[in-house]
């Protein structure tokens, strides 16, 4: 963009995320949608583990009457061959059907991450200007990250972890009351109980030192993205200490928050196993008690004791799922966060679509702050008429390239309207707004990808042979068949491989390849020297026939053929006319023309070169 722009320009301000509101249940019912469709899956899934479960609780029972069957005179022992083979059966058979559950249920885990994650690319995609230049972008990308990855986990989790152990313990309890003395239930449920309620309890105090540690790892993930997008600049002022100070601060807080983690974790497991062996000590000696007074066999004992091992395995687990579960429903409420973010530019209901190839622009008094304490813009008003060519020049400030994110839809006006053959903008969809426009900016700004996906990207479903016309036409196609690579050379973050003047053409190739009813140039040969700028000014004037066309400039002479030219300052309109009639007025385009061509006509210091 031609003019420098300010915090209140900008709109750019500290992100305030939503999700800092959003409870647990409230997460969990954000998800719910997202589950429906797979109701069928996930019934099937829960049907599998139940039954794996069932047969879970018939391995101990087997157990303790091949034991009983055993323990007899040695002259009547016998194999009990039946009792072995069910005993191999029922545990192939819990295997068999945990695994079917995993197979069943993968597809809904997958599913639901790629569709959540979805759907955030495409809302923050769609928020307006304004949040994008607030954001952080590794802060951004790296909550994404993990909740996309968390919603699997809370699923697996919850559904087929944290479940089944409560269906298993009470599957548990109530064979010990139909089979044995009340007080192994009892037992059974006094040390589930005591060991839920720790759990649940330290793990929310816990919870904070999570957050923390979640929130110093997105911060230091910013500044990391924000230092290496910004390499060369930490080169040119020599400030790679500086930079390695920042961050090391970022993880510094880190560190420290891992650390209070791993140490609450301790007092967590040190209480867990503490409840777990005051629980699993009375049930055996209960059961060795009833050994010895013949009220049980050992078979009985062997039951219990296999019993209280398949339940104290999973009650060690119980704490770690409890906790996962609590870090993905954190790490959630920061992805669906991102969704609470507000779209200030939304499609209006009954939205139109732009379908003319040859539109009329008008500012209709057009009056934008973005910072509504600081109007930019005052009272514009201006009218391009179809196919024809209208050129805004002025000082840096003057709210020139505010007229481009106005007509792009980035922004909607405070005041007046913007029309397109007699139609407000607002009532118009953004995404026929938007195919219909094609800009070269000044600031270009390129895929890490190669340059035929960049040139492309102007119009995805171009051939081969529309690209490379559309680089010739941008007067780039020599440079490129003259790379090793051609068309697949890499350009490097944000094209940095490529020169200035190289990327500008590869913008200007992009723009012709969309081929779009109206055109915007943000001084689109700015980047150029002298003979590539006199040689693409001509053809973009070619190209500029038949369509209307808006030209920001600051270089006086690229805009003489305008049909109309407009002076701002101060984000006011103060001239209009065509170059003889203004340059008659002896206004300040004026002053402009002649202080810029009393700067082409200086001479230039030996060892300098001149500044295009």
């Amino acid at each position: 963009m031609t003019s420098s722009t300010t915090p209140e320009q900008t709109g750019a301000e500290p992100v305030k995320r939503a999700e800092q509101a959003r409870g647990d249940f409230a997460v969990i019912r954000d998800l719910l949608p997202y589950l429906r469709p797979y109701l069928g899956r996930i019934l099937l899934a829960l049907g599998l583990v139940f039954a794996a479960k069932l047969l879970n609780l018939v391995v101990p029972f087997v157990l303790k009457y091949i034991v009983d069957e055993l323990n007899v005179e040695p002259s009547l022992l016998l194999l009990p061959v039946a009792l072995l083979l069910a005993y191999g059966a029922s545990r192939i058979g819990v295997t068999l059907f945990t695994e079917l559950r995993q197979v069943v249920f993968a597809r809904v885990m997958a599913r639901a991450s790629r569709q959540v994650t979805l759907q955030v690319f495409r809302h923050l995609h769609g928020l307006s200007l304004k949040f994008h230049l607030g954001r952080r972008t590794g802060g951004v990308a790296r909550d994404v990250e993990r909740g996309g990855s968390a919603i699997a986990d809370l699923l697996d989790w919850t559904l087929y972890s944290i479940i089944p152990i409560l269906l298993e313990v009470a599957l548990v309890t109530a064979v010990l009351v139909w089979a044995y003395d009340w007080r192994f239930a009892a037992i059974t449920l006094a040390t589930l109980t005591a060991y839920a309620l720790w759990t649940f309890g330290v793990t929310e105090w816990r919870t904070r030192y999570y957050r923390a540690s979640v929130e110093a790892d997105t911060r230091a993930n910013e500044r990391a993205v924000d230092s290496l997008l910004n390499y060369e600049t930490v080169k040119y002022f020599n400030n790679e200490g500086h930079e390695a100070a920042r961050y090391d601060e970022n993880l510094r807080h880190l560190e420290n928050a891992k650390v209070k983690a791993t140490t609450s974790l301790a007092v967590l497991n040190l209480g867990q196993a503490v409840v777990v062996a005051i629980g699993v000590t009375a049930m055996m000696w209960l059961a060795a008690a009833g050994v010895v007074a013949g009220k049980l066999t050992v078979g009985d004992l062997v039951l219990v004791n296999a019993y209280l091992l398949q339940l104290s395995a999973p009650l060690f687990l119980l704490g770690m799922m409890y906790r996962e579960v609590k870090q993905a429903l954190t790490n959630m409420e920061r992805l669906f966060g991102l969704l609470d973010e507000r779209q200030d530019v939304q499609d209006a209901p009954n939205a139109q679509v732009l379908e003319t190839r040859r539109p009329n622009v008008r500012f209709d008094n057009v009056r934008f702050g973005y910072d509504p304490r600081r109007e930019i813009l005052h009272g514009v008003d201006f009218e391009i008429p179809a196919g024809g060519t209208v050129a805004v020049v002025g000082h840096s400030g003057s709210g020139k390239s505010t007229l481009a994110r106005l007509l792009y839809r980035f922004y909607d006006v405070g005041e007046g309207a913007i029309r397109i053959d007699g139609v407000d903008l607002r009532q118009l969809t953004q995404a026929s707004l938007r195919g219909s426009i094609g800009i070269v900016p000044q600031d270009t700004v390129l895929f890490n990808d190669s340059i035929y996906y960049n040139i492309r990207y102007g119009r995805p479903e171009a051939s081969r042979e529309e690209v490379e016309a559309a680089a010739r036409a941008a007067h780039i196609h020599d440079f490129i068949v003259s790379l090793p690579d051609g068309y697949e050379t890499p350009v490097g973050e944000r094209g940095l491989k490529l020169s200035g003047g190289e990327k500008q053409r590869v913008a200007i190739a992009r723009a012709i390849l969309k081929n779009p009813s109206i055109l915007i140039f943000d001084e689109a040969t700015s980047a150029l020297d002298s003979k590539s700028e006199r040689a693409i000014q001509a053809e973009l004037e070619r190209i500029q026939v038949g369509r209307t066309t808006l030209v920001i400039a600051h270089r006086l002479s690229t805009v003489m053929n305008a049909d109309q030219i407009l002076v701002m300052d101060a984000g006011r309109i103060v001239e209009r006319g065509s170059h003889g009639e203004l340059l008659a007025r002896q206004g300040l385009y004026t002053q402009m023309w002649t202080l810029q061509q009393s700067e082409k006509e200086r001479p230039v210091e030996k060892g300098s070169e001149v500044s295009q």
